[in-house]
């Protein structure tokens, strides 16, 4: 709804309004017939003066229409004067006189009226409207004389309810009216004063007390509203008391550092050190440092910004009392202590993984050793035998092998040779996983490399295999490496699949996308979901005890594709339905 200014206002009358111009109307009809009267009987005594009497109530009733009031008075005494008086001109300029100072005496009522009325506006305007709760009461009675619409909100009450109560029976305990009379008694001129005055539904509301004296019986206060404020600090005390709790009682180490020097420390970060927490106050974070962190240590500290979780080779190192060397993962957060810039320090404790990082790490190495020299002294006695199973089958007569003797002969090299298959996947998959590769990348197009692949080991033969990758696609990376990875996926699609054997290679890349995305899409048996995650993991199958018998597999082609693929800075993932198909997606890094 729009407003209407002040200067557009029309004026209505109510019932008072009504009343005052019926008085005023009857006042200048009367003055005008006592006028009349006086000049004809020619009574000077009055005449003039009476006027004064409708004038000035109506300029006191209704300023600026006052005014108009005076003016027409000032009109029927001239008009009246002049009938009587003319042609006598000193006496015809008395009147007019008389009836400019009607009009001049009004204004000059009019306008301090309305000064009065404008400041008495203001003061209420600010009295109604104030942002702060204001209530007047007698300071002998106590009762409340006025208040405010923010005061009554604030309270829940009406402006009338509040006025038929006393100021002090708002005070909500008895305490806290004793300490008003006691701070009344000894000042009248109170500043910040909290107390909970009490609400029309009991509770209690928090307020800020100022008040000052406006006359002999009579108190001026006003409330400021800090209910929610009190509120706040008295959750906030609660928060910290239970933080404080959650500190103290952390298995995480907790300090506040100022300039290097500790400040807090709780208990979990004492056991770290093997010292009691209150021991540590005062003392440079850094001294407890290693030799080989204690420059990395204060380069922290000095930051004083944020800091991600920092804990380069075996972690950041501490020196406890007994001189034991303790590992740690230290984060750093920015805070005020005490109104100073500090640093919030957690530390956890990393020890014992380290530690078992380590056993595994060497687990992993001795591991790999174990394997690689398996592998070699398993390759060692079975180049001679495949040489003169070769040499044998090469000229069977000269040999007097008979043709079920060569058949024999015929088996075990075909078993020769897979073993030496599985000897040579062994050693490639130990070298991977030592991290020693080097690549060596190039720039090749991907659809050759994927015909080359299908090509070399006969694939079209095989199955049914769609190319879908245009011809300009190329790639950087280690063609070697990604042949074998598109042949192990190849291979494993053809292995599984049933006839007719449909296999799809797929290429898709958004221009934003890092990745190349090539997918393999067979039509085979499947892989159960709880085995996709271990397919990737060496000698791991779908099915281990069928499948490697029957498909004749070890489990090492993916785990080595994986890794090149790892190598790379890419990946494989799977998605499968079982009797339904898989589809196998390699993601190869457009930048190598």
């Amino acid at each position: 709804m729009a407003h209407t200014s002040p200067q557009h206002r029309r004026f209505t009358f109510n019932r008072d309004d009504l009343l005052r111009g019926s008085v005023i109307a009857l006042l200048v009809v009367l003055c005008i017939l006592t006028t009349i009267l006086a000049f004809a009987l020619q009574i000077d005594i009055l005449i003039t003066q009476i006027f004064f009497i409708p004038i000035i109530y109506a300029v006191y009733a209704f300023p600026r229409r006052g005014i108009i009031v005076s003016a027409i008075c000032a009109c029927a005494y001239e008009i009246t004067g002049y009938l009587y008086l003319y042609p006598d001109p000193v006496e015809l300029v008395s009147v007019t006189i008389q009836a400019v100072l009607f009009v001049g005496i009004a204004g000059i009522i009019a306008y301090l009226i309305e000064r009065l009325h404008s400041r008495e506006m203001q003061y209420r305007t600010v009295f109604e409207y104030s942002q702060l709760g204001i209530v007047v009461f007698d300071e002998h009675t106590e009762a409340i004389q006025h208040c405010n619409r923010k005061f009554a909100d604030m309270l829940h009450f009406t402006g009338k309810e509040l006025q038929a109560m006393t100021f002090p029976a708002l005070l909500f305990i008895p305490a806290e009216l004793d300490r008003f009379r006691e701070r009344m008694n000894r000042n009248t001129e109170i500043e910040d004063f909290e107390t909970r005055l009490k609400t029309k539904t009991g509770t209690a509301c928090w307020v800020n007390l100022s008040w000052s004296r406006m006359d002999d019986n009579t108190i001026n206060c006003t409330a400021v509203n800090i209910n929610a404020r009190k509120l706040a600090e008295n959750a906030f005390n609660d928060n910290m008391i239970k933080y404080r709790q959650l500190t103290e009682n952390s298995p995480i180490g907790i300090l506040i550092v100022e300039n290097g020097s500790i400040r807090y420390a709780n208990p979990a970060f004492g056991r770290f050190l093997g010292v009691p927490a209150v021991g540590l106050l005062g003392k440079h974070l850094c001294a407890f440092a290693d030799d080989h962190d204690r420059i990395t240590c204060h380069d922290r500290l000095n930051t004083g910004e944020k800091q991600t979780p920092f804990s380069p080779g075996r972690g950041f190192g501490f020196r406890t009392v007994s001189g034991e060397l303790r590992t740690a993962e230290i984060t750093t957060t920015p805070i005020r202590h005490s109104g100073k810039p500090a640093l919030l320090v957690n530390v956890i404790d990393t020890t014992e993984n380290q530690r078992l990082e380590d056993r595994i790490e060497r687990n992993n190495e001795r591991r790999q050793g174990i394997m690689m020299t398996i592998a070699h002294e398993l390759r060692t006695p079975l180049q001679p035998i495949m040489g003169y199973l070769n040499l044998l089958l090469e000229e069977p007569e000269e040999a007097g092998l008979t043709e079920e003797t060569r058949k024999i002969l015929e088996r075990c090299l075909a078993s020769a040779d897979r073993e030496r298959q599985i000897i040579n996947s062994m050693l490639d998959f130990s070298v991977l996983e030592s991290g020693k590769v080097q690549l060596s990348c190039t720039r090749f197009f991907l659809a050759e490399l994927v015909q080359s692949v299908i090509d070399t080991n006969g694939y079209s033969e095989l199955a049914e295999i769609t190319v879908s990758i245009p011809p300009a696609t190329s790639v950087t990376a280690d063609m070697t490496r990604i042949f074998i990875v598109m042949d192990s996926v190849l291979s494993n699609a053809i292995r599984y699949t049933n006839p007719p054997r449909t296999i799809v290679i797929d290429y898709h890349s958004e221009d934003a996308d890092p990745f190349h995305h090539i997918s393999v899409s067979d039509n085979g048996i499947g892989i159960p979901d709880h085995a996709k995650s271990s397919i990737f993991e060496p000698f791991q199958l779908a099915d281990a005890a069928q499948l490697s018998r029957k498909f004749g597999r070890l489990g090492l082609s993916l785990a080595i594709a994986k890794k090149i693929m790892e190598i790379h800075g890419g990946d494989i993932t799977v998605q499968s339905t079982p009797g339904v198909g898989s589809t196998f997606t390699l993601h190869l890094p457009k930048t190598s």
